[in-house]
């Protein structure tokens, strides 16, 4: 039986009612995970631009220099919509999905080995994830046993003898992992060379982007420090002209210092591991001691 208080109250609570617009506008919001990257990258942007934004606002020295040496800010303008480009471009780059490669591959060896009684069916594995598998070739034997892929094969070349493939089969997306791979619970993916997962970027870091994301933190220190030195270049001319833009500007550069001095440690850190080929999942420590990986099957996978 319906009552008054039934009849008056709304279906649809008010307060949810422009979240479900936004939500059906932009159906990726939807996602908790992707609406708290969005909302980072657009704090990045908007953070980029009001350090900027002061700059030209406040300091009248920096416009009459570009009038007469329009080069200079040209130089820092181009640097700064490159690192702009370069984050975004990076956010959305592939940092070399394990389940992808291991399709190429098997799609690769199908076309090598393809005869009539060649099969290639994908079967929808755990978590919605496909595992490819192949029957038969041209001898009517399977590649390396009777589920098996030359996917698996090759993962399998990569590990000791002794171990199982129970050892580095993922037990999130059922796939074979070469070393040095990891599922990322954010992305729900397993990425080859794992690194880590950055929240500013809301995207992993991995095997094909790993050198992107060096180049990125380098244009980013680059722009850090000229925009720090141009905010003690103004605030040596004009710290006692207007005291509440002096306050705003000191505010500024001291969290810029902070940091800038984080920027300049991952970058070390990065650029030490980039070159000695390492990741920052210390996991995969474990097989660089007990276990060479042949670099010609390390580079059929990668």
């Amino acid at each position: 039986m319906m009552t008054i208080v039934d009849i008056c109250r709304p279906s649809t609570p008010f307060p949810n009612q422009p979240m479900d617009l936004c939500f059906r506008i932009s159906p990726c919001l939807a996602d908790p995970a992707r609406r708290s990257s969005s909302c980072l990258k657009l704090l990045l942007l908007v953070v980029h631009l009001i350090y900027a934004g002061v700059l030209f606002l406040f300091d009248g020295d920096l416009i009459e220099k570009t009038k007469k040496e329009p080069w200079y800010t040209a130089l820092y303008l181009l640097l700064f919509v490159v690192t702009l480009v370069q984050y975004f471009a990076t956010s959305v780059s592939n940092p070399g999905y394990v389940l992808d490669a291991m399709m190429e591959i098997n799609k690769k060896n199908v076309v090598h080995t393809k005869t009539p009684e060649t099969s290639n069916q994908p079967a929808l594995g755990k978590n919605g994830s496909f595992v490819i598998s192949m029957e038969g070739n041209q001898t009517g034997k399977c590649v390396a046993g009777s589920n098996a892929t030359y996917w698996s094969k090759l993962v399998a070349e990569l590990y000791p003898p002794a171990s199982t493939i129970r050892t580095w089969t993922c037990t999130y997306c059922n796939v074979e992992q070469p070393p040095r791979a990891k599922h990322c619970h954010d992305c729900d993916k397993c990425v080859l060379q794992f690194d880590h997962h950055c929240v500013w970027l809301g995207n992993c870091i991995g095997q094909r982007n790993h050198c992107q994301f060096w180049w990125y933190l380098c244009e980013e220190t680059a722009v850090c420090i000229w925009t720090g030195f141009m905010y003690i270049s103004h605030l040596k001319a004009h710290i006692t002209s207007v005291w509440w833009q002096d306050a705003i500007m000191i505010l500024l550069l001291i969290t810029l210092s902070i940091c800038l001095i984080f920027l300049l440690l991952l970058l070390i850190f990065h650029r030490t591991i980039f070159r000695q080929n390492f990741n920052e999942w210390k996991n995969a420590s474990i097989f660089q001691e007990t276990w060479t990986i042949p670099k010609s099957n390390l580079k059929s996978i990668i």
